[in-house]
């Protein structure tokens, strides 16, 4: 009774804070939880202490009163006792192994409740002296097993062990014959030799304290009764029948026998698993380690000893454990008076967990029928006020506990509508239904009614209630006016009040439509709306129910409406544009909406399932299945073709010739044999024609016996005997198959046998045929024909061709040079006959070189023809230079002439006209200046040449003078660039620069300008 009146008295004084106070009331909440320890004692220490952490926080902030047990057991710190608390940390002083070894945990309270932290414990690590000094010697014969035991003296925390060989630091090496268990610390060996005499001495480690003690020698004598004889295994290290491993943990199993000879060790999987990759089999000394054990790691092992006279074996099982892991927690509860709670708590564990819950830090009685736990989940009903606080689920299995945290409040207030209070207006579409929601803050829940004005509201068909609100069926304008909700419960009574406005219904008065269009047009979708003048409308469009960010969608879609039209524009529509378009309008009061659907009709999509299914060697047949037509019949197909040797795609000829838009099949012809294919198919309709099919696989046309003769079958030349025959290869598209060659036919003119040769490379262009019969320059009738791996094919026409010619036997007469200007020379010559029975000439080939250089350095000029003269241009002034010409041919070049020399002139004057005076007069131009006068290695100036144009990048006109001036007639109302320089013999000098001469304007009045320009 005194608790009930403490909760009821708490949860007042919880109410009050929350209604009139400006702080947030918090749960306590762990913020640091106490971890477990293992204290290594070291024998010369006298200090030992543990600091158990522990902080949580809250509001009111969380006090720590008879806050800590030991082993479900309250500590309670009193002044001068080893337990002292620092805020929430526990000190434990001087302690002791025997008074503080246990499971600790953490309790924190506030106005909220208590909650009780995870355990954590305390171990004490140390490592006690061996009670005996000395130990009686071990006597066995030689080939006998041995176990020499170590007998760890009396500890805590973990060992390892090693043994020394009669002094330090020679410690017994493991091998196949001689291990040391880490399990029991005892020495085993296999089968004793002679060099195992001696003592031996166990050495302990404690890994917490690392600390190590040295057990007594135990002697190891050989017996002089004789040798042991061979006998089998016998395994001493045997195996738990089960063996419980953690979750993600490392286990080693050992496994070790005596016999003679040596056992060998194996291990192996009964169940007949294979031994995961993880996992490490050390043979020498019989260890199995499994690292970061896992579920599919169980089952049962089985260790196998064996040597030649038989073998042994034991087995052990390991289990898979794995303590609690929440995976579903309860969550903070606020729950009105009466109410049900319902709490579910769920944990893995191997093997499962148990669950208990706490209330406040202590078990929750379950004794009342109200309150039940079934398998972790908490059940309470008829909440009452005693049932507010803390509540802890714990999931616990024999290997570990968890903890959960968990606030429930429960809730009893009068009603209150000072956050939820009802709309001051509500409005409501004639003819529709309405509902003014009434959601008071009230617990428990109690009545609610309502009234309109002053009138009293009872269901009917019209006025329902709803969960407390009110809901208007079929509303008129009666309807309008001021309605309260009262709601009411033991605690008190409050009411809220609003209005309610009826407005007219909204209607779109354009009709649901279907627009057929073409692609490419631009088409507007209506929403003409008349509505409830008072309300705002919002038109919001969606295309197959997704909807319309305007200014999206590349620009396509438009508003086009006005304030109560929502209409749309759909700019240059494309096939990806079908669909159906509905425009929702929506005010304050209602919604409606409407739809139109349209159809967008376009070129038909690409035919599918386009395939070869039958090859010859000049056709293909085809077929395919149509595509989309897109709202719009296919008219026509068309093929198209392509190979490695053509441009792109191109048409080719099909049977039938003309494809109509129901044909999927057709015959392509005059295709060429032995050649790759790609076809594709088009199909066309009213609107155009559409993309082109995926291109079929590549299939080849049959072989056949070539049809195509080599082109250009010409010859000639070559070397003395020798009768050269050249072709134009026959393209790869129309060999006509593989093992394609020339068969290459010839003979003398006259003759009526032929000759013929085989020329088996496709690409070979020429054939020589060598005999020292064959005279200079006979004709020779020749042919060439084609063949391939299925037979020959024809051979071209009929050519005449020249056997190789000899080279000129005579040089050019009559050669003489004269200079032409400084830097040219003309060379002329009388030419040779042109043809005999014997040889041509083809032109002439001059060779001229300086007065300073070799011969063999001399620049070469060709002739074509019976050319006899030639001009050789880009020479040096005032040089003599020599020329050697021989005429040439097929064959060769003939005899050098006689060497002639010549001197090119003097260089022309290199300085260019000065002081050029210049004025207009009407439509002339006068023009003076200054005489150029030659350097003594120029040649003497003979004239001066004009140069005018009327711009700078046309070509000029020139006129020709021997005086310093010259009067020019140029049209009016033109510019003019003039420019002057002088020739003489050594050809054209250095010109002026470019004089601009402006327009002359028409008229009679006179203009006179005078420009002089002086060049440095």
């Amino acid at each position: 009774m005194l608790r009930l009146i403490w909760n009821c008295n708490r949860c007042i004084m919880l109410l009050f804070l929350l209604l009139a106070g400006n702080n947030i009331l918090l749960r306590p909440v762990f913020t640091k939880q106490p971890g477990s320890v293992v204290f290594p004692v070291h024998p010369t220490e006298t200090s030992r202490e543990v600091v158990f952490s522990c902080e949580a926080q809250g509001h009111p902030p969380p006090f720590y009163r008879y806050q800590w047990k030991l082993n479900d057991s309250f500590i309670v710190p009193r002044s001068g006792s080893r337990y002292a608390l620092t805020g929430g940390n526990l000190r434990i002083s001087h302690l002791n192994k025997e008074e503080d070894v246990g499971v600790y945990q953490c309790l924190a309270t506030n106005s909220f409740g208590t909650i009780v932290s995870r355990e954590a414990s305390l171990h004490i690590a140390y490592l006690e002296n061996f009670k005996t000094q000395s130990r009686s010697p071990v006597r066995v014969r030689e080939g006998q097993g041995v176990v020499l035991l170590c007998g760890p003296p009396p500890h805590s925390g973990e060992l390892t062990f090693t043994w020394i060989f009669n002094e330090y630091p020679f410690f017994v090496m493991q091998d196949t014959r001689r291990f040391v268990s880490q399990k029991t610390g005892n020495l085993y060996i296999a089968m004793v030799e002679p060099s195992d005499v001696g003592n031996y001495t166990c050495v302990v480690t404690n890994t917490v304290t690392k600390s190590s003690i040295q057990g007594p020698p135990t002697p190891l004598v050989l017996r002089v009764d004789g040798v042991m004889g061979e006998y089998e295994p016998k395994i001493e290290i045997q195996l738990p029948d089960v063996i419980p491993v953690a979750k993600s943990s490392t286990v080693k199993l050992e496994c070790f026998a005596l016999g003679n000879p040596v056992p060998t060790i194996s291990w192996r999987r009964v169940d007949g698993v294979a031994v995961g990759r993880k996992v490490d089999v050390n043979k020498a000394s019989g260890v199995l380690e499994i690292p970061y054990f896992q579920q599919e790691d169980a089952g049962l092992y089985e260790c196998v000893a064996e040597n030649s006279k038989g073998r042994n074996s034991v087995k052990g099982k390991l289990s898979f454990y794995a303590p609690p892991h929440l995976i579903e927690e309860p969550q903070d509860a606020q729950k009105p008076i009466d109410d049900t709670l319902v709490w579910e708590c769920k944990a893995s564990a191997k093997p499962k967990s148990s669950y208990r819950w706490l209330k406040n830090g202590e078990p929750l009685d379950t004794m009342e029928d109200r309150v039940q736990v079934n398998n972790g989940v908490l059940t309470i009903s008829s909440l009452k006020l005693a049932d507010i606080g803390m509540y802890q689920c714990v999931a616990e299995n024999k290997h570990g506990r968890v903890f959960t945290n968990t606030e429930l409040q429960v809730i009893a207030v009068a009603p209150d509508f000072s956050q939820n209070m009802l709309k001051p207006q509500t409005l409501a579409r004639q003819g529709g239904d309405v509902l003014i929601e009434c959601r008071p803050k009230m617990s428990p829940h109690g009545m609610i009614s309502w009234r309109k004005g002053k009138e009293a509201l009872r269901e009917s068909h019209r006025y329902v209630l709803d969960n407390g609100s009110l809901r208007i069926a079929n509303v008129t304008k009666m309807d309008v006016g001021l309605y309260t909700c009262v709601a009411r419960n033991q605690f008190g009574v409050a009411s809220s009040a609003g209005s309610l406005l009826v407005k007219e219904t909204t209607i779109i008065t354009s009709p649901a439509g279907h627009l057929d269009v073409t692609v490419g047009e631009s088409i507007v979708l209506p929403c003409q709306v008349s509505h409830d003048p008072t309300l705002d409308l919002k038109f919001t469009w969606f295309f197959n129910e997704q909807l319309i960010h305007f200014g999206n969608h590349g620009g396509y879609f438009e508003k086009v409406g006005g304030r109560s039209a929502g209409d749309i524009m759909i700019r240059n529509i494309q096939l990806r544009h079908a669909g159906k378009y509905t425009c929702a309008v929506q005010t304050k009061v209602d919604s409606v909406s409407i739809a139109t659907d349209v159809v967008v009709r376009g070129a038909p999509d690409p035919p599918v399932d386009f395939q070869v299914t039958e090859m010859t060697d000049s056709t293909a047949s085809l077929s395919w299945g149509s595509g989309p037509d897109n709202h719009s019949p296919v008219l026509t197909h068309n093929i198209q073709a392509r190979t490695t040797f053509s441009l792109g795609w191109q048409g080719v000829i099909t049977v039938p010739e003309l494809l109509g838009g129901k044909q999927l099949t057709a015959t392509v012809i005059d295709l060429s044999p032995w050649v790759e294919y790609e076809f594709r198919v088009l199909a066309t309709n009213a609107i155009g024609t559409g993309e082109p099919s995926k291109p079929s696989k590549k299939a080849r046309t049959k072989d056949m016996p070539p049809k195509v003769t080599p082109s250009r079958v010409n010859g000639g030349g070559g070397g003395r005997s020798e009768l050269v025959i050249t072709w134009e290869p026959v393209p790869e598209e129309l060999q006509s198959g593989p093992g394609f060659g020339y068969v290459v036919a010839f003979r003398p003119q006259g003759a009526q046998g032929w000759m013929q040769a085989a020329v088996t490379s496709p690409d070979t262009s020429r054939y020589i045929f060598k005999n020292e019969s064959i005279a200079p320059f006979s004709p020779f009738h020749v042919k060439v024909g084609v063949y391939n791996n299925k037979g020959e094919g024809p051979f071209g026409p009929v050519a005449t061709i020249y056997s190789a010619e000899e080279e000129p036997s005579r040089a050019p007469g009559r050669v003489r040079a004269r200079s032409v200007s400084a830097s040219e020379v003309e060379a002329t010559w009388k030419a040779l006959p042109w043809s005999n029975n014997r040889r041509r000439i083809l032109g002439y080939e001059l060779r001229y070189w300086g007065e300073r250089e070799r011969q063999e350095t001399a620049s070469v000029i060709r002739t074509m023809g019976n050319r006899t003269s030639v001009v050789i241009r880009g020479l040096e002034g005032s040089r003599t230079y020599f020329i050697s010409l021989r005429a040439y041919n097929s064959a060769g070049v003939g005899p050098h002439c006689a060497t002639v020399n010549v001197t090119t002139k003097k260089p022309p004057p290199s300085q260019a006209p000065v002081k050029i005076i210049w004025n207009t007069s009407n439509s002339k131009v006068i023009l003076k200046w200054d005489q150029v006068r030659a350097l003594e290695n120029e040649s003497e100036v003979t004239g001066y040449k004009v140069m005018y144009t009327q711009d700078r990048h046309s070509r000029p006109n020139v006129v020709e003078t021997n005086t310093t001036s010259l009067e020019l007639a140029l049209p009016v109302n033109e510019d003019y660039v003039i420019q002057i320089k002088p020739f003489s013999e050594g050809g054209e000098g250095s010109s002026s620069r470019q004089i601009t001469i402006p327009r002359i304007a028409g008229g009679t009045f006179f203009v006179n300008i005078c420009i002089i320009i002086i060049l440095f």
